[in-house]
């Protein structure tokens, strides 16, 4: 269970003072006693492009100590964490480079964020462990309208979604708008089972285009910067995909090859790398 909630209030009379932050940490404290453990909370650039904000001297340090004081294991999102990063994009895709790694000194959310290619990648050389998070909507904008019943994301793109945050490292959130009557509508639900039934297949034999899945041990820090695959085609090791950073997942497709050799090689690390492991369908 996560909680998404926006210091940006454009009606609470205290707002654009530094009082309302207390307001707004009390909000805080009320949602995490009154739901349960709380495993993510959710904090968005409240605001950060809005000329009338600029001048909300928001307490983000006030703020993520009342989550931690009331929620210690909850992993905290925004723009610069300190649990996860805002990946820079509504799309849904991390950049194909993905450092886990981020610096976040000087920076906070909203209006003073890294830059969005920053976001998208990560630092290399990054002093914090602050990974991606992809966040990105089933329909047009994050709410519930009959006009979109038609623009539903189609398996493909969902499918395309995924190879491009799961399968660079990062973690997908898919925003699916309950309608008027407070339900998942049928076209989205639907859409849902048939986007789980396209992952289960995606990983068997001849289903899809051949791909393979690498998965970095992390324990030690995220130490992959490139790597090759390679099939021994004709007697002779030659190179069908390659890519740059692994992290948690990594799933590269490939066209199809006819093989009974394939092998996986670092062709570049910081020190010596560990594979957690290695799959290919």
């Amino acid at each position: 269970f996560g909680i998404y909630i926006s210091p940006w209030d454009r009606n609470h009379p205290d707002y654009g003072t530094a009082a309302y932050n207390d307001v707004f940490a009390g909000t805080i404290r009320e949602a995490h006693t009154a739901y349960g453990p709380v495993f993510e909370q959710w904090f968005d650039g409240a605001g950060g492009n809005d000329p009338k904000n600029m001048g909300m001297p928001y307490d983000w340090d006030l703020f993520n100590g009342t989550v931690y004081s009331v929620s210690p294991n909850a992993v905290i999102f925004s723009d610069v964490g300190p649990g996860c990063r805002w990946v820079g994009n509504e799309n849904g895709y991390a950049g194909e480079t993905n450092w886990c790694r981020l610096d976040i000194e000087g920076y906070a959310p909203g209006r003073n964020a890294p830059e969005r290619d920053t976001l998208s990648q990560g630092n290399v050389f990054g002093k914090n462990w602050v990974p991606a998070e992809c966040d990105v909507s089933i329909r047009p904008g994050w709410f519930y309208s009959s006009a979109t019943d038609d623009k539903v994301k189609t398996v493909d793109e969902l499918m395309n979604i995924y190879l491009g945050s799961v399968g660079r490292g990062a973690n997908l959130i898919l925003n699916v708008p309950p309608d008027r009557t407070g339900r998942i509508n049928a076209i989205d639900s639907l859409r849902l089972m048939e986007f789980r039934r396209a992952r289960e297949t995606f990983f068997t034999k001849g289903e899809k285009p051949h791909c393979a899945v690498i998965c970095e041990d992390l324990r030690s820090g995220q130490k992959i910067k490139s790597f090759a695959i390679e099939a021994k085609l004709n007697g002779k090791w030659t190179e069908i995909a390659s890519g740059t950073t692994v992290g948690h997942k990594r799933i590269i497709t490939f066209e199809p090859v006819d093989t009974k050799y394939i092998r996986y090689r670092v062709t570049d690390s910081f020190g010596k790398p560990k594979v957690r492991s290695f799959e290919v369908y």
